[in-house]
């Protein structure tokens, strides 16, 4: 007779039946047996089991940040003996993406347990954790569940034999490189590559590179003189004392910053979190980075409609290019929602 596979699954608390957004900032809690697409997964193969499914909020994982990921896995413990950690799939949702590849990590890490997720490969939690973390590829959105979910299963089953998911799983490339001996230099099988490309015959890079996308310029603001400006930084402009506690690289969040009844910025008031400039000077004149003041005598002389009451902050330097995608997608959100009409973006 087979060997049940014992699975524990992590979900958000939407797929877990907690709630919508409303319940985002929920603490993880572990719940019996399978829940929402756990229940699928349990019935994918007679020799499965998902024994518990641990929810968690998708705010209190990225508000919190490890401190959650430790109660996650906390509630891991307490599930008892299983196989394999399945995370998901989160497809393009990028708190979700990032929530579900922490906790792989931290499973495998703290637990000696193989876990897995399964993402949309432009989920922002790929750039971020592909080296640490076993992933397959699923679609965009939730009608890729039931793919999503059979591949996790095949791909877990190899997980829970120490084996390593490949291809025939989906599994997305984890840009690790090795060192190995071939029998060619690099130059000549770069002119190899070079021929091939010229005589139309199919070939494979050494070297990826990734693919930035362009963004057209958005047109002029129609009435400039009454619009609603915004200030959004990433040159590290925070209220003294960097009180979201803003990375000087690689930064992992923005801050989001009062302006009502501020007139100027001040080095008493505030000061960058820049690590990658001399911030001598914008320390002691933040708005060289910030110009609240100039925006703020535009608006004395009725030549913009008003400076927005908040201004959104973080660092550039170091930061991946999914990250700030994710920070930019995010801010957006807010901007739009807040009935902003226009943005001006300072860097250093």
């Amino acid at each position: 007779m087979a060997r049940t596979l014992r699975i524990v699954h992590a979900l958000n608390q939407f797929f877990g039946g907690v709630g919508g957004e409303e319940a985002a900032g929920i603490a993880p809690r572990l719940l019996p047996g399978p829940q929402g697409p756990g229940r699928l997964l349990a019935s994918l193969a007679p020799d499965v089991e998902v024994v518990a499914t641990v929810v968690f909020g998708d705010n209190d994982v990225a508000e919190r940040g490890d401190a959650a990921v430790a109660d996650v896995i906390a509630c891991l413990r307490a599930a008892g003996p299983a196989d394999v950690l399945i995370a998901g799939p989160a497809f393009a949702a990028g708190r979700y993406g990032i929530a579900c590849a922490a906790i792989c990590r931290a499973a495998r890490d703290q637990l000696s347990l193989p876990a897995l997720t399964a993402l949309d490969p432009d989920n922002p939690a790929v750039a971020l954790y592909r080296a640490d973390v076993p992933m397959l590829a699923s679609e965009s959105d939730v009608l890729g569940m039931h793919d999503a979910l059979e591949r996790l299963l095949a791909a877990g089953r190899k997980l829970a034999r120490g084996l390593v998911p490949g291809e025939a799983e989906g599994a997305l490339p984890r840009g690790v490189r090795r060192n190995v001996f071939v029998e060619s230099t690099g130059a000549e099988r770069a002119v190899a590559m070079l021929l091939g490309k010229l005589r139309g015959d199919r070939f494979e890079t050494e070297y990826p590179m990734p693919a930035f996308d362009r963004v057209p310029p958005a047109p002029p603001v129609a009435a400039i003189e009454s619009a609603r400006i915004a200030l959004v930084t990433s040159g590290g402009i925070v209220p003294r004392g960097n009180p979201d506690r803003i990375e000087s690289a690689n930064a992992s969040r923005f801050g989001v910053y009062p302006l009502t009844g501020i007139e100027t910025l001040s080095a008493e008031s505030h000061e960058t979190a820049h690590g990658g400039y001399d911030p001598t000077f914008a320390n002691a004149d933040p708005n060289r980075v910030l110009p609240v003041d100039a925006l703020r005598a535009l608006e004395g002389e009725g030549r913009i409609g008003a400076l927005h009451e908040r201004y959104w902050a973080t660092v550039g330097n170091g930061t991946s290019v999914d990250r700030a995608h994710r920070f930019g997608e995010e801010i957006a959100a807010q901007l739009v929602a807040d009935g902003v009409q226009a943005v001006i973006f300072t860097s250093t």
